[in-house]
């Protein structure tokens, strides 16, 4: 969830000149309000992804529908064993119940990346963020420009210097589906599973099927997260890890985009 700053032109410049990037002319990568809301996330979801982690093993079978038990038929189940002896799993032991506080870091953590997702949303629509930065332009909605970054982004390439201070499709597209679809579908089937959230608006839990249903989609939307997340970071030390860390710390990439 990164934004380009505008790059400053010096006086007697040509516009063209600008698209090269020259280190002089760029003051800042990414906006304060997208790098404070990046590291909240980024925070907000190691912490999410280990409590989460946690309440699996509690139960780790999977059913469709409203109910689910030890002696409900699954869907399916992960190999593993649980935290709990009554969970059959094929395992002679069990696993240490950590339960408890693994579930309370898991809501805490779930409202604060909830409102700094929605600060970031309200953000991007008020500054243009997500049409200047994220929306594919028409010259990228096209099968020979997507194939041509799948095929840099296969041989590992580094992006050139201006293409550094840009996404290419592949990022626009798969930052917009992260954005707008998984996180708010991740968001929608947590607060199924929540008995007050549900409660209160029936329609959360109904339109998913179920309870379980709810619970199994949202552990397959958390594992495209995390297949998110390791693509990301492997692109990122592919790019050039210092300079990408420097601009979502500080804003400033620094004189030169690495290269080596």
């Amino acid at each position: 969830m990164a934004s380009l700053e505008s790059v400053r032109v010096a006086p007697g410049a040509s516009v063209s000149s600008a698209s090269a990037v020259p280190a002089t002319t760029v003051t800042s990568r990414h906006s304060a309000l997208v790098r404070v809301t990046h590291w909240i996330t980024t925070l907000c979801f190691f912490a999410l992804l280990v409590s989460g982690i946690e309440i699996l093993i509690s139960h780790p079978r999977f059913y469709w529908g409203e109910t689910g038990n030890v002696l409900t038929t699954p869907l399916f189940k992960l190999p593993i064993p649980a935290s709990r002896n009554l969970v059959p799993t094929g395992y002679g032991y069990v696993l240490p119940d950590q339960n408890g506080w693994s579930r309370y870091l898991h809501f805490q953590a779930a409202w604060v990346v909830i409102l700094t997702g929605l600060l970031y949303i309200i953000s991007g629509f008020f500054t243009g963020h997500f049409q200047k930065n994220l929306l594919p332009s028409e010259t990228d909605r096209s099968w020979r420009a997507f194939s041509t970054v799948i095929a840099k982004h296969l041989r590992f390439a580094r992006p050139s210097q201006a293409e550094a201070w840009s996404y290419n499709v592949l990022q626009r597209l798969t930052y917009l589906f992260v954005i707008f679809v998984l996180f708010p579908l991740v968001i929608w089937t947590g607060l199924a599973m929540s008995p007050a959230f549900v409660s209160a608006v029936p329609a959360t839990v109904n339109l998913l099927g179920g309870q379980q249903s709810a619970r199994t989609i949202h552990f397959f939307v958390s594992v495209l997260l995390v297949l998110f997340l390791l693509v990301h970071v492997v692109m990122i030390f592919v790019a050039g890890f210092r300079s990408r860390m420097r601009a979502m710390i500080t804003g400033p990439a620094g004189s030169d985009m690495e290269r080596t």
